[in-house]
């Protein structure tokens, strides 16, 4: 208890950190209140009655903040900005024009960001579109009008803009990554709603008590453990000579974490995974018998606790944990830059050797991460069939967002009060 008074206390007793701190506060704030603005012509009552029969839509309504139960003008949410991030991550490995942009510092970090916000506008229209076609399926529009289309579908897309911009500005002003803090707040303001709802369900509360609060604490501590888990590689520095002086020899090391990919591939899956569950709407919702049976049979398959539904999730999120290691370590442009800076990997020639090498300890280490993510993935539903509580399954994937959040803005913050007090410690 006395670290944690110490730790407020230096954050009071240092004014910019305070200062970023408040500003991210106050967009936080306004994130909230927009996400209470509600989009007309849609029968709010009968959608909470789906989002309450559908846990898979529960959680998806936990990642969104509680946007989408109330269908205000974030529903959409940070979605297609995250998926356009992605999509240039992608293209940085085809397209060279795009990797030179990647590599280009500032210049081309704010260049390919701007590409992003491009690329997120079409994105935001067609899950709009998408979205109204699933309400629209389920006779939750009480106005079908083309005019009222447009209009609710440039609300949605004006919200997913807003709240990318608000994301922007904590980034640039505030504490931590902007697009990690909005996820944050939206699933914290979701937390307690949900706690509610477990305590309160089945005729044993004690037992659904005690059930919940052993998953949370597991998952956290399997969360906190798995995220400061590293790979250290030794890192030896050359020799060099000149005159009558050494220069060089140090040992140091590469540490390279075990989940190097962090929440992103569970946040891919979930948007792959939410795709039969939408067509068989859609299908239920036809006049084709045929259709209709083909979404039957999607609804049963693809249910949290249905077998089929666990293993495919479980193995999107282990490919997409592998994919998404090339991607966010570069073992090429690591051992260019040791090798430039005369570093090397005892035992390993600089150089194409080193990036074998390093391309061997990152596959092997994500194997570890990959188990991990797919096992949080599909912990609720397992904890779900264990104990019938249905409300567990809102609790896995958002966990690792908040725990995730919260380490990497300690991080920041503890590095700052470093930075601004680097006087007293020389």
């Amino acid at each position: 208890m006395k670290k944690i008074t110490d730790f407020l206390k230096k954050i009071n007793s240092t004014p910019e950190l305070k200062k970023k701190l408040l500003f991210t506060a106050a967009i936080l704030l306004a994130f909230r209140f927009l996400a209470h603005i509600p989009l007309p012509s849609v029968n709010l009552q009968q959608l909470r009655a789906l989002f309450n029969s559908n846990q898979f839509l529960s959680l998806l309504n936990v990642f969104s903040g509680g946007t989408l139960k109330n269908f205000s003008i974030l529903a959409v949410g940070i979605n297609p900005y995250i998926t356009a991030s992605i999509v240039m991550q992608l293209g940085g490995m085809v397209i060279p024009k795009i990797k030179e942009m990647q590599k280009d510092g500032e210049a081309g970090r704010e260049k390919l960001n701007q590409y992003t916000r491009y690329l997120s506008v079409p994105l935001a229209v067609g899950q709009s579109i998408s979205i109204l076609a699933l309400l629209r399926s389920q006779n939750l529009l009480e106005s079908t009008s083309p005019l009222a289309f447009i209009a609710m579908i440039l609300s949605l897309v004006a919200g997913s803009l807003i709240v990318t911009w608000l994301g922007e500005l904590v980034s640039l002003h505030g504490i931590g990554n902007g697009i990690s803090m909005i996820l944050f707040a939206g699933i914290v303001s979701q937390l307690p709603s949900s706690f509610t709802q477990v305590l309160l369900s089945g005729t044993n509360k004690l037992f659904v008590g005690v059930s919940f609060f052993a998953v949370f604490f597991l998952i956290i501590g399997l969360i906190v453990f798995m995220n400061e888990a590293v790979r250290k590689i030794t890192i030896q520095y050359a020799t060099r000579t000149r005159g009558k002086k050494s220069y060089g020899g140090q040992t140091t090391h590469l540490p390279i974490k075990v989940n190097v990919a962090g929440v992103m591939p569970i946040i891919f899956a979930v948007s792959i995974m939410l795709i039969p569950s939408f067509l068989a709407k859609l299908m239920i919702a036809s006049s084709n018998p045929k259709l209709v049976e083909i979404g039957n049979m999607l609804t049963i398959n693809f249910q949290q606790t249905s077998l089929v539904y666990m293993i495919l999730y479980f193995i999107i999120v282990f490919f997409f944990t592998f994919f998404s290691s090339m991607i966010f370590f570069n073992a090429e442009d690591i051992s260019d830059e040791l090798k430039k800076s005369g570093a090397f990997v005892p035992g390993i020639r600089p150089g194409a050797n080193t990036k074998k090498f390093l391309e061997f300890v990152v596959s092997r280490i994500t194997i570890a991460g990959a188990f991990f993510l797919g096992f949080i993935a599909i912990m609720p539903s397992l904890a779900q069939i264990f104990t019938g509580i249905g409300q567990l399954s809102v609790s896995g994937t958002s966990i690792l967002i908040v725990v995730s959040v919260v380490l990497e803005t300690y991080k920041q913050v503890d590095s700052m009060l470093v930075e601004q007090n680097y006087d007293r410690f020389i």
